[in-house]
């Protein structure tokens, strides 16, 4: 086992699996309990999978397939996407998820981060917070998967979801998920250094400096892979994946 976390992270849109680039341009990658069978084979210590039209399109969460998810993964799994109140919560989590994501939702009724960590734990809830630069260069928070700006700073957000009981920190930057472009190190640092909870890096993984320079620099606690777990490399097909442990056991 990895002493940092290295978490796949797989984008469900109906029934299947896509990649994104910048929360756009999908690309269908597969099929979800295929890809759980082979990540169970890859011996991964946790999934994550995200639904990425639920919330736009006002759906609930999709329980036949989170059923299927969860008899067939082997490993702990958290699951975000429609997430609108705690029914939903119990009912993901009786399923056999060990956390879900909330993001939206908390953007816009914060009182429900205290009520899930009162109700199931902290420890069973992760925030998300995406983010990406405006026009002037300046670090926003998005909700409705990248389509509505909150106008606050992602280090303001991480701060206050830290103090509402919120257990872990989901950080993706939108302007880099999908690119192999590395990930935003500099940000990172600035919501590690004043949260004092589990940080999870997300968009942008390309390579193991990649995720050397978060974790090291960046003082990510956790790293979260697309990707670089659903192709063979960049601008190439489909291949499910898992970088080699110990090389990244190295450069940690």
């Amino acid at each position: 086992m990895l002493k940092v976390r290295i978490i796949p992270c797989l984008l469900l849109k109906d029934t299947g699996l896509v990649k994104t680039i910048s929360f756009s341009k999908f690309n269908y990658v597969g099929d979800p309990i295929n890809t759980c069978r082979i990540f169970n084979e890859l011996e991964v210590d946790e999934l994550t999978f995200l639904d990425i039209s639920a919330t736009v399109e006002n759906k609930e969460p999709n329980y036949k397939v989170l059923q299927e998810i969860s008899a067939e993964c082997f490993m702990p799994v958290s699951y975000g996407g429609g997430i609108r109140n705690l029914q939903q919560v119990e009912k993901i989590l009786s399923i056999g998820f060990e956390k879900v994501i909330i993001n939206t939702t908390a953007l816009e009724n914060r009182k429900i981060i205290a009520e899930i960590a009162d109700n199931f734990g902290s420890q069973s809830l992760i925030i998300s917070v995406d983010y990406r630069k405006n026009m002037f260069g300046k670090y926003q928070v998005f909700g409705n998967s990248g389509n509505k700006n909150y106008k606050m700073h992602p280090v303001e957000w991480a701060s206050e979801v830290m103090n509402l009981g919120a257990g872990e920190i989901l950080l993706t930057s939108i302007d880099r998920e999908g690119t192999w472009k590395g990930f935003d190190v500099e940000l990172t640092k600035l919501v590690t250094d004043k949260v004092k909870l589990p940080v999870i890096a997300n968009g942008g993984a390309g390579s193991i400096d990649d995720i050397s320079d978060v974790v090291n620099i960046g003082g990510a606690s956790a790293v979260a892979l697309g990707s670089m777990v659903v192709y063979q490399a960049k601008d190439m097909g489909v291949l499910i994946n898992f970088p080699d442990r110990e090389l990244i056991s190295g450069k940690l």
